[in-house]
């Protein structure tokens, strides 16, 4: 499988920089991040990922949106959060859970996850 693309939603840059640096690492290839729920909501639903990243809680305000648009795109996703399983929605409960601090270790089993979940590429 070529680099999975990745999208990050996180508002803490040094989060976002030391998540970027783990996927990296691990072969993905991080093609956008956000910070805010704007900003997310607009590459959620125009940039060209494979799989994402999401804080839910972004300065303050919930981007509780986000899991839909992802799933209706179907873009699988993991959760990072300092919240642990409380910070996800019922909703969404499936989705890996990453709970910060976040370890390279964690960071690699979520991405094995999610890329397990991406759909089947249509043969050449």
């Amino acid at each position: 499988m070529i680099a999975p693309r990745v999208l990050i939603v996180e508002d803490e840059a040094v989060i976002a920089m030391a998540l970027e640096m783990f996927l990296e690492e691990l072969g993905a290839q991080v093609v956008a991040t956000a910070g805010n729920v704007q900003d997310a909501l607009q590459k959620a639903t125009s940039e060209d990922f494979d799989l994402a990243f999401l804080d839910i809680n972004l300065n303050g305000q919930k981007a509780h949106v986000l899991p839909g648009v992802l799933e209706r795109r179907r873009k699988p996703f993991a959760f990072v959060t300092g919240y642990g399983e409380q910070g996800v929605l019922g909703a969404h409960s499936d989705a890996p859970v990453v709970a910060k601090p976040f370890s390279r270790g964690t960071i690699s089993t979520a991405l094995e996850e999610l890329k397990s979940r991406l759909p089947a590429e249509p043969p050449a």
